[in-house]
This record gives C-alpha cells, sequence and structure tokens, in this order.
C-alpha cells in the first residue's frame, strides 16, 4: 500500500462530508483526490524529481502532500521561518524541484526550482484539469516524504520516510471511517514537522474534517476551536501551557492530543482539571518512526491523577504504553528489566530504518509497560566522570511553586569538564528564589546533581515545535 491507496479510500468511500475546511468552503476527500491528481499532472510535466513545499499550514499542504505521492516523487516539507541561509543550503539538497513557497521566500527558492509557485496560486491550478500523462503507482517502498529534523543540537538531517512507514502508522492507529460526520480536528502543528504530515493522513483516514491554525496564538485557538466545533486537536505543550493563563471554555473539544516536548507537570494538572471533559492523549514519537510510538490515553490520564498510588500517579508524566505493531525495548549492553534506565530501541513497520531503531533517547519502563522518558543521551551532562541527567533535575525544578517550566545543561568547566547550570522560567507575577531552588534539588537529588547555578529567563529558546533549543541556552550561558 502506498499513501494514493489512503487517498483513493477516503475519495471512494466517502459521503460526501468536507475532508478540509478552506475558509468556510468544504473540501470532500474526492475534491482532494481530484486536485492531487492535478497537481501530479503539473509535477510530471514540470519533470521535477520532488516537490517542495516551503509556506504555513492550510489547505495546499495536502494537496502537494498527495500530489508528490499520485507524481510518484518524495514531498518535502521546509521550516518556513528559516533565515535565506539555512533555506539556500537545505534547498540545494533538491535541484529542480517543484517548490510551493509563500511569496516571501521567491528569492530564495527560484534559482533551484523548476517550477515555482504559490499555496493560492497552487490551489488554483490544481482545481482543473491538467493535460498530463498516466499517474504513476509508487512503490510501498519508494520515498513519500523527506523531513529535516529540528536541529536543536546540530545542523537539520533529512529523514526519508517510505509509504509503507507512513501507511503502516495510520492503519496501525486509526480505524478507516470511524470518525462521525460532526468530528473535526485542528491541526496547528507546522507541515515541517511528522505530526503535521500524520496528522493529514490520520485523519483523512478516520473522515474527520481537519481545520488548519497557523500561526498560533491561544485566543485565536480557542476561538478557531468554538468557531469550527473542533472534536479533537493536538498542540505541544507551550502551546497548551500558554492556553492555560487563561483557558476558557471548549464544550466542542472531546480529545486533545499533546507531544513534542516534556509537559510541565502544572500545565497538565491544570488542563485535566479545567477540562474534566476533555479526553487528553500523551503522543511520543520521533520523525524516524513516522509519528507516534506511544501513548498515554484519556483513561490512564485521568487514573493517574486522581490516584494516590504514588506508582499509579507517575504515569501521568509517562507517556504511555506502545501503539499496536510497535515493539520497545530498553537497553544497555542488553535488554534491561523494568524500572532500569537505558536507551529507548523501538521496532515496526513504521519505522524508517528497517529492524531495531536506536531512539537517542533514555528511558525507562515500569512493570506495566508503561514508558518513562527521561531525556536525549547526547543531552547527558558528564561532572567529574560523573553522567547527570538534565530531566531529573528539571522535573524536580518544574515542581517548585512559582516555576513554569526549566531547562538544565552542562556548561564547559576547567575543573569538572562540566558544570549544572539550570534555567528556569516563572509563573505569571511570581519571583522564583535562585537559592531555594537549588536547596530544592538538593534535598530530592544528591549534592552531586543540584545546579551550580539557577538563572531565572522571561522565556526560553525554542523551536517552532516546542522542542527547548540547548545550544542556545549553552551560548547564552558562557557569554
Amino acid at each position: 500500500m502506498n499513501l494514493t491507496t489512503l487517498l483513493d479510500m477516503a475519495a471512494d468511500g466517502g459521503d460526501g462530508r468536507a475532508a478540509l475546511t478552506n475558509g468556510g468552503d468544504g473540501v470532500t476527500a474526492a475534491d482532494l483526490r481530484a486536485a492531487a491528481r492535478h497537481g501530479a499532472a503539473v509535477l510530471m510535466q514540470s519533470g521535477a524529481p520532488a516537490l517542495v513545499y516551503l509556506a504555513k499550514n492550510g489547505p495546499a499542504f495536502p494537496v502537494a502532500l498527495f500530489a508528490a505521492a499520485v507524481a510518484g516523487v518524495p514531498f518535502v516539507p521546509l521550516n518556513y521561518r528559516l533565515g535565506a541561509e539555512p533555506l539556500s543550503a537545505l534547498l540545494a539538497n533538491h535541484p529542480r524541484a517543484y517548490v510551493v513557497a509563500d511569496e516571501q521566500h521567491d528569492a530564495v527558492a527560484r534559482p533551484v526550482a523548476s517550477g515555482l509557485t504559490t499555496p493560492e496560486a497552487w490551489l488554483a491550478r490544481t482545481a482543473k484539469k491538467v493535460p498530463g500523462r498516466p499517474v504513476r503507482e509508487p512503490a510501498p517502498d519508494a520515498t513519500a516524504v523527506v523531513i529535516y529534523t529540528s536541529g536543536t543540537t546540530s545542523t537539520p538531517k533529512p529523514v526519508s520516510l517510505r509509504h509503507d512507514n507512513l501507511v503502516s502508522y495510520v492503519i496501525g492507529t486509526v480505524e478507516f471511517g470511524s470518525a462521525g460526520p460532526d468530528e473535526a480536528s485542528l491541526s496547528c502543528v507546522p507541515p515541517y514537522h511528522v505530526a503535521g504530515v500524520a496528522g493529514v493522513l490520520s485523519n483523512l483516514y478516520a473522515g474527520r474534517r481537519l481545520v488548519f491554525l497557523d500561526p498560533f496564538t491561544p485566543r485565536g485557538w480557542l476561538d478557531l476551536v468554538n468557531a469550527e466545533q473542533i472534536t479533537g486537536a493536538m498542540v505541544v505543550p507551550t502551546m497548551l501551557a500558554r492556553v492555560m493563563e487563561d483557558p476558557g471554555p471548549v464544550p466542542s473539544l472531546r480529545t486533545l492530543a499533546y507531544g513534542g516536548a516534556a509537559m510541565p507537570p502544572r500545565v497538565i494538572e491544570r488542563a485535566l482539571r479545567e477540562w474534566p471533559s476533555v479526553g487528553f492523549v500523551n503522543a511520543y514519537g520521533l520523525t524516524e518512526t513516522s509519528s507516534t510510538i506511544s501513548v498515554l490515553g484519556p483513561d490512564d490520564h485521568r487514573d493517574a491523577l486522581a490516584s494516590t498510588d504514588p506508582k499509579v500517579r507517575a504515569r501521568l508524566h509517562s507517556v504511555g504504553r506502545p501503539v499496536p505493531g510497535v515493539e520497545i525495548e530498553i537497553r544497555d549492553t542488553d535488554v534491561l528489566p523494568a524500572g532500569e534506565s537505558g536507551l529507548i530501541w523501538v521496532r515496526g513497520a513504521q519505522v524508517a530504518a528497517g529492524g531495531w531503531f536506536d531512539t537517542r533517547d533514555l528511558g525507562h519502563l515500569d512493570a506495566d509497560g508503561y514508558l518513562f522518558v527521561e531525556g536525549r543521551v547526547d543531552d547527558t551532562i558528564i561532572k567529574g566522570a560523573e553522567n547527570i541527567s538534565p530531566a531529573e533535575i528539571e522535573d524536580v525544578l518544574r515542581r517548585q511553586d512559582g516555576v513554569a517550566d526549566a531547562v538544565v545543561v552542562g556548561v564547559p568547566d576547567d575543573e569538572w569538564g562540566q558544570r549544572i547550570e539550570a534555567v528556569v522560567t516563572p509563573e505569571r507575577g511570581a519571583e522564583p528564589d535562585p537559592e531555594l531552588l537549588r536547596e530544592a534539588v538538593r534535598l530530592v537529588l544528591r549534592g552531586s546533581r543540584t545546579p551550580d547555578r539557577v538563572t531565572v529567563w522571561a522565556e526560553l529558546p525554542r523551536t517552532d515545535t516546542g522542542k527547548v533549543r540547548r545550544r542556545d541556552v549553552v551560548a547564552t550561558l558562557c557569554r
């Protein structure tokens, strides 16, 4: 199977309901297939070996994604927020690509593009039949999407996801046509993130209407949820934290998924209490795994919040259990038993690498198979030959009164190799005391894990998907 199969299933099995909302106009799955075929003809006429998408979220995004699939060429969504120099470097990897780009990127895209158009012009062109060669049928093992990792610690690298990887993810986690006629999903995750691609595929397959929001603002998000009667949405933790500053009612919302970074405990606990009728889902995955590989579902959230058992309560801060078709192991030199920390390895048809894949994330499984992520192995601080995980220190800091979020990094030190420095952001109106925060860590963890310094910043530098840019934090602290 390939992505065109998913599109055909949605178009042939649809009941005429809207698959996308485009400024009030409903686009059915059959409409989307027609536009994708027209777009594929454009791509084949141009001879482009790939379709680069360099624009914001919107209806042009799924049309471009499926047009590339029908044409049998890779779809390459790039971060439209990057500057001209890094964008030029990424575009150079895809010479003669057909580019759908916002107007401000015309100058950087034109030198390498075999064709160049805006999202608005792309939609207008694909709304009409374009003469072209017969539709290609991409092989299941052909590259469907190339996504560049966020580059929080290094230069972004391309990850190639095959058609069968993405299809395996969708059919393993979503029941075809399972959405009710009133269901609508709000996407505010950028197109260049794997969750943005997976969201288009899974909502189309389920038969759920998809609405786009870009850029995100807390008020804009709340207003659109209510105006479009959104029943499900996906956010990153920083988005939910901003919404929770002034939450407001969301009577239509039934499910809210989050992921992409660590969720501050106070934020999810407040959200659960503010919106008791909403089912919260924590989704953990990587670009290389075609999105989600483990899920903490609504019942898990409620049970953990209500429990007095520390082990059950702790699960609120886990990422749940593996989705169907995915295996997870914790390894050091060998597979480790429950409760012991090591590297998270994953295997399944949706994993791009094939076979077992080292996520480079540290974590552990509890006795009931719940996965706890402890941070990236690359983030490990080595102080005086002792390996220290920033995640356990960050967890203590986030639980302190007045702390909204925290990041802990290793900074070069002549004596110890690295010293531990923490940066926290305050809750609205709060003024955290750095020395009291250091003492709080000392009381919970060993003295060697106490930050050498705690600094209070108004905000942390982040990627568009909510991950803290640790190298930017280190660079600032070293000035």
